[in-house]
């Protein structure tokens, strides 16, 4: 790969949490090098309230966050991807649109944590713990040097990142 920045689309199937999460964090640290979206498969229309409690505890911008569908980003005149990387089990399973330029998928499990049952304090710890996990996969991507990898090492990275605790 030869570019200096990088357009990633987090997919999951509610647009509400995970790919949330992803999407925010990657602009949070990216420093122009990454440009972050998420979408849903079936968007829930919202963003949880806890991810967006969630982002705010650590300080990240959550103005500009919304529960949006795929086909947004398989439309004329949508950014071009590099990367398109589902972060939930369900959404990795379906027929994804065709995608402008062939962009790497991968593919990054998490547990959801909107579907986490707990008492209150419970389920924080979890958004929170499905967070740590996706700022430890976020940034291993970060790190790599794109830069200097053909197109099927990145892919070998990428698949790698997703099999990473």
């Amino acid at each position: 790969m030869t570019k200096t920045d990088y357009n990633v689309l987090f997919l999951c199937t509610g647009n509400s949490a995970r790919s949330i999460l992803a999407e925010a964090y990657l602009n949070s640290v990216a420093g122009g090098r990454f440009h972050a979206y998420s979408a849903g498969s079936h968007p829930k229309g919202a963003v949880h309230p806890l991810t967006l409690e969630t982002l705010r505890n650590v300080d990240i911008e959550t103005g500009d966050l919304r529960s949006k569908g795929w086909d947004e980003f398989a439309r004329p005149g949508a950014p071009g991807m590099n990367f398109v990387i589902t972060v939930c089990d369900s959404a990795a399973g379906e027929v994804c649109p065709v995608w402008p330029g062939q962009p790497l998928t991968a593919h990054w499990s998490f547990a959801d944590p909107a579907a986490f049952q707990g008492s209150e304090k419970e389920v924080r710890a979890f958004f929170r713990e499905v967070f740590r996990q996706i700022r430890t996969r976020v940034d291993l991507l970060r790190n790599l040097p794109l830069a200097k990898l053909d197109r099927m090492a990145t892919k070998r990275e990428l698949d790698g990142i997703g099999r990473s605790r």
